[in-house]
């Protein structure tokens, strides 16, 4: 049996293999609600054989959103809108999860194909651990007030229940990529002087609080995931040191696995990327804390896929533009390794 198709039990749930869908962000919601195409785009993931298929980074309040056309979970409505899509999912014997987000300083733009930058028409007031803007030609975020910190923390948790009732049985924190969480992290974008900023215990507190409270009212029998960007890739920012601190610490919370990305807090990172850039972070993650990891980011074949998790450098694989590409990647995966695996009943036809 190959690596890559060998099934993994995390808490109570079995994944038929080690496939996972990366939350990516379509931007074709309308207030929040998935559409048709959210159900067509996530489903046909599933239909392809993924393990896991997760809906994209979905704001746990309006002002959360990178973009107008970003999906929200901060209602009830919400949570019925999504109710079909996971159906769906679980009706093809993969597992339905969601990333919960606040985009912090970098909410408030364009869709990538209308040029990505910030609103004008229709933007709304930005928020931060520190009133630093993103970059040049962003508006400065408004710097959280410490008694806010606890309602933010309460929208997570509203997120969380809204997700287990839309029928979702993993939930992802996101910590990375340069929104709210990562940006209380790390210390190029946190410069609070109160309890939340400075040390890197302190920078750690806010996202801690966050985790812990989402754990807490997430189901025990359901896992729990983190994305992290495990280095700015900017000197004295945010490193996999850092990082592995963070793990340890998320491990004493009760999370499950970390999803190993990287960059998105500065636009002064630099980062050479090339296949597999992203996987020497999973493989040290997995080694110093014993929590399962997520490889990430240009992994692109079959082999390559079942290279990193035979050397033990990751327990599950996380794909994402490949799938854009090919949502059958897991059928046609497992031909090119010799796996056999079931089809959906109404493709079998076409089975090699």
């Amino acid at each position: 049996m190959t690596h890559l198709f060998t099934p993994i039990a995390i808490r109570e749930l079995n994944f038929k293999n080690r496939i996972f869908v990366s939350p990516m962000c379509q931007y074709s919601a309308v207030d929040g609600m998935p559409q048709d195409w959210h159900l067509v785009h996530l489903g046909s993931r599933a239909v392809g054989g993924a393990a896991l298929v997760m809906a994209e980074a979905t704001a746990v309040s309006p002002e959360g959103r990178i973009s107008p056309g970003d999906t929200g979970i901060w209602s009830d409505a919400h949570a019925e809108a999504f109710k079909r899509i996971t159906r769906f999912i679980k009706e093809q014997s993969s597992v339905p999860a969601i990333q919960i987000a606040h985009a912090g300083r970098k909410a408030s733009t364009h869709a990538p194909w209308e040029g990505g930058k910030p609103l004008r028409d229709g933007a709304w007031q930005t928020m931060a651990p520190s009133g630093v803007a993103y970059n040049e030609g962003y508006p400065a975020p408004r710097e959280i007030l410490h008694s806010e910190l606890k309602e933010i923390t309460q929208q997570f948790v509203d997120a969380t229940r809204r997700s287990l009732a839309a029928g979702f049985e993993v939930v992802e924190v996101h910590m990375a990529h340069g929104y709210l969480l990562h940006q209380f992290l790390s210390p190029l974008s946190n410069q609070r002087k109160d309890e939340y900023g400075g040390s890197l215990e302190n920078r750690m507190r806010f996202p801690l609080e966050v985790t812990r409270a989402v754990r807490e009212v997430w189901p025990a029998n359901f896992p729990l995931f983190v994305r992290i960007s495990a280095t700015d890739w900017v000197e004295g920012g945010w490193d996999l040191q850092q990082s592995l601190r963070l793990v340890e610490e998320l491990k004493k919370i009760g999370v499950d696995l970390i999803d190993c990305s990287s960059g998105g807090l500065s636009p002064l990172q630099k980062i050479k990327v090339e296949p597999g850039y992203q996987v020497p972070f999973s493989k040290e993650i997995r080694k110093a804390t014993g929590v399962k990891t997520g490889a990430v980011g240009l992994i692109t074949t079959a082999e390559q896929a079942e290279e990193i998790l035979k050397k033990g450098e990751a327990d599950t694989i996380f794909l994402a533009r490949e799938l854009l590409r090919d949502p059958y990647w897991p059928l046609h995966s497992a031909r090119s390794l010799k796996a056999d695996i079931s089809w959906p009943k109404q493709y079998e036809r076409a089975k090699p």
